[in-house]
C-alpha cells in the first residue's frame, strides 16, 4: 500500500507503467495462489453465526482458503461443468459462500443469486444463466431458502445437481441437538440430484486443480441487478475487472495487516469486489458477521464490539 491523497499521487501511479505491463495475475485462482504464497498462515476469511462478540467463529487462513477453493473448483468440474457452464449459488453470507464464489469462477462461470428473491425470480435467473449446478442451504429452522430453491429448480430444467450445505456445524449444544428434531421438511418436485456440499467437497483434491487452470481473461461471473423495475437483469463480469478492483485496494487502501468487517451480502458486487477481491489481492482479513449480515439479530447493537473483537 502507498500514500494516496492528491492528484500528484494519482499521476505517479499512472506514470509508472501501463496497466497491461503490470505483473497482475490473469485469473482469480492465480491471484489466490499468489496471496497464499505470501501470507499463507495469516487469516483470510472469518464467519460467526451469531453477532455477540464472543460467539463461536470459523477462520480460514489464506492457505486453507486456497485449498477449499481448489476443492470447490474440482468438485464443480467433477459434476460435468466446463468453463462455459454456470454454477449458481443461493446462499446467505458464509465462508462457504466465498469458497463457492471463487471456486465457481475458477471452474466455469458463477452466478450469485439473492436468497430473498421469490422462487419464480430465482428460477428465471437459473434459466437465463443456464445454471447446471446450484449450491444452497439444507433446510433449517426459521429459514425458507431450501424450500424456495426446490421450487425454483423445478422451473429450471437445466439444473442437474443441487449441493446443500448445513448450518448445523456452526451451532453449539443445546441448539445443535435441537435443530435435527425441528428441521422443516422440503417438498422436492424437481429431478435434479441432491448432494451434501461438505461431503462432496471433502472428496476432491485440495493441492491442485484436476483440470487445466484458466490461463486467459474471460467472463467468469454473472451478477444480477436488484429487479426493482421487473425481472433482475444479468451483468457479465470478467476476471480483469474483478482483479482491477482488488489491485486498487492493495495499491492504495489495504495491507495484510488490515481487517475488514463485511456485513454486506456476497450476492452483491460491493461485497464480492471492493471488499473480497481487495482482501484477496492485499492479504487483508475479511470478517462476515452472521449469515444475514446487517440484517442479522444484534449486528447493529454489537457493531463496535465486533470491531473491537476483530481489530
Amino acid at each position: 500500500m502507498r500514500e494516496f491523497s492528491t492528484n500528484a499521487d494519482l499521476s505517479a501511479i499512472e506514470a509508472e507503467t501501463p496497466w497491461q505491463a503490470r505483473n497482475i495475475p490473469v485469473t482469480v485462482h492465480a491471484a489466490l495462489q499468489q496471496t497464499a504464497a505470501r501470507h499463507g498462515s495469516r487469516p483470510a476469511i472469518s464467519f460467526q453465526m451469531f453477532s455477540t462478540p464472543g460467539a463461536r467463529a470459523q477462520t480460514l487462513t489464506w492457505s486453507e482458503l486456497l485449498a477449499r477453493v481448489t476443492q470447490a473448483a474440482n468438485l464443480f468440474r467433477s459434476l460435468g461443468l466446463n468453463e462455459q457452464d454456470t454454477v449458481a449459488y443461493v446462499l446467505p453470507t458464509l465462508n462457504e459462500t466465498a469458497i463457492t464464489l471463487l471456486g465457481g469462477m475458477t471452474a466455469g462461470r458463477v452466478s450469485p443469486i439473492n436468497p430473498m428473491l421469490v422462487p419464480e425470480k430465482i428460477a428465471a435467473l437459473l434459466r437465463e444463466t443456464g445454471a447446471k449446478v446450484v449450491v444452497t442451504l439444507r433446510a433449517f429452522p426459521k429459514a425458507d431458502v431450501a424450500q424456495k430453491v426446490a421450487q425454483a429448480v423445478a422451473l429450471a430444467p437445466d439444473v442437474r445437481t443441487v449441493l446443500e450445505l448445513d448450518l448445523l456445524p456452526h451451532l453449539s449444544p443445546p441448539k445443535s441437538w435441537i435443530v435435527p428434531l425441528i428441521r422443516p421438511p422440503v417438498q422436492v418436485a424437481h429431478k435434479a440430484r441432491v448432494l451434501d456440499f461438505h461431503r462432496e467437497l471433502a472428496r476432491q483434491r485440495s493441492d491442485a486443480l484436476t483440470f487445466d487452470a484458466p490461463q486467459s481473461d474471460r467472463v467468469a461471473a454473472f451478477f444480477h441487478t436488484g429487479g426493482t423495475t421487473g425481472m433482475p437483469k444479468i451483468a457479465q463480469h470478467r476476471y480483469s475487472g474483478m482483479l482491477y478492483n482488488g489491485w486498487l485496494g492493495a495499491e492504495i487502501l489495504f495491507t495484510e495487516k488490515d481487517v475488514l468487517l463485511c456485513p454486506l451480502p456476497l450476492f452483491h458486487v460491493f461485497a464480492a469486489y471492493p471488499i473480497l477481491m481487495c482482501c484477496l489481492m492485499s492479504g487483508a482479513h475479511v470478517v462476515f458477521p452472521t449469515p444475514r449480515g446487517y440484517r442479522g439479530d444484534g449486528v447493529f447493537d454489537n457493531f463496535w464490539k465486533l470491531v473491537e473483537r476483530w481489530a
